[in-house]
């Protein structure tokens, strides 16, 4: 067997790590994005540097984030990507209940209330669903 055959217990070994590097959030207007993300954060903007015009890198804990105009994926008529219709990651909380009152206090879109005592999900300001979850 070489090394792209199943081992013993049936797993194939990959070149591709299974790690995730960072989470592409399409976004239509770069500033406006990093100003509401560093805001529900409590993130420094002179810490999220802008790149090509296009990009903005959030400092996280963890697996990354990068706002993306996404001008690569959008045709003649589209502004960027498609949304997320449906929450595609999570923020985590020590406290789901003063989060909740925290991004309801900044006057955040909410998609839910709190649920199950663990979890709601919020919209970005492009229509994004973001999920924010008690650990």
């Amino acid at each position: 067997m070489n090394e792209r055959q199943a081992t013993a217990n049936n797993v194939r070994s990959s070149p591709v790590n299974n790690k995730i590097g960072n989470v592409f959030i399409p976004v239509k207007d770069i500033e406006e994005s990093r100003g509401w993300y560093c805001r529900i954060l409590g993130l420094n903007e002179n810490d999220c540097e802008l790149w090509h015009g296009h990009l903005c890198g959030l400092p996280m804990e963890g697996t990354g984030i990068i706002l993306d105009t996404m001008p690569m994926w959008r045709d003649n008529e589209e502004v960027g990507a498609p949304v997320f219709q449906t929450p595609a990651f999570m923020f985590m909380t020590e406290d789901v209940h003063q989060s909740f009152q925290y991004i309801k206090g900044l006057g955040v879109e909410l998609v839910t209330e709190i649920e199950n005592g663990k979890w709601f999900v919020i919209k970005d300001p492009n229509g994004n669903q973001i999920m924010i979850c008690g650990e």
